[in-house]
């Protein structure tokens, strides 16, 4: 059975998004994508540089295009290309234009953003996360970018399992 609706996790490092993730595909009873960004810094050994910011958007895409038939009515997606775009615009003060036309899509690829909030205790975790204060960064320019392109959200809150209750009343 293919998912009928495609769930977008968004949120600044440290936020929750991958045990949300993995939490909600498991009360659901279907899969999730993980984030590769987390893969790539990884395998690679190091953090991403401009170049490779399309790369990352690309490959979460293809990952995500590839769960969609093994999904049982939701796919729980670690993140989207909109985030890389957020990430190039800190980092690289710009994105490249494809990236863009990734980011632009936002709206149409997922019935549902969900964004997890900056509450919970910041963790260092290697070489992806730099400082809690990166992370207010990007949490406020995450803000900015789902304003800008009028992309409906959901804020959770809370422990996991008050986000786990947030979202559920908010899925269809």
């Amino acid at each position: 059975m293919n998912a009928e609706v495609k769930v977008a996790i968004l949120g600044a490092a440290s936020s929750g998004k991958t045990t949300l993730a993995a939490a909600l595909a498991r009360d659901h009873g279907t899969v999730w994508v993980p984030e590769y960004l987390r893969e790539f810094v990884d395998t690679e050994a190091r953090v991403p540089v401009a170049q490779d910011q399309i790369h990352i958007a690309r490959t979460q895409r293809a990952r995500e295009d590839a769960a969609m038939p093994l999904a049982r009515r939701y796919l729980f997606c670690d993140t989207t290309p909109l985030m890389t775009a957020v990430y190039s615009r800190h980092y690289f003060h710009g994105i490249d234009a494809e990236l863009e036309l990734l980011a632009n899509r936002h709206r149409r690829d997922y019935a549902i953003t969900l964004v997890t909030a900056s509450d919970i205790p910041w963790q260092a975790d290697g070489l992806q996360r730099e400082s809690e204060q990166v992370s207010v960064t990007i949490n406020t320019m995450l803000m900015e970018e789902l304003s800008r392109r009028a992309i409906p959200y959901l804020l959770l809150t809370g422990t996991l399992a008050e986000r786990l209750a947030q979202a559920n009343r908010h899925l269809p």
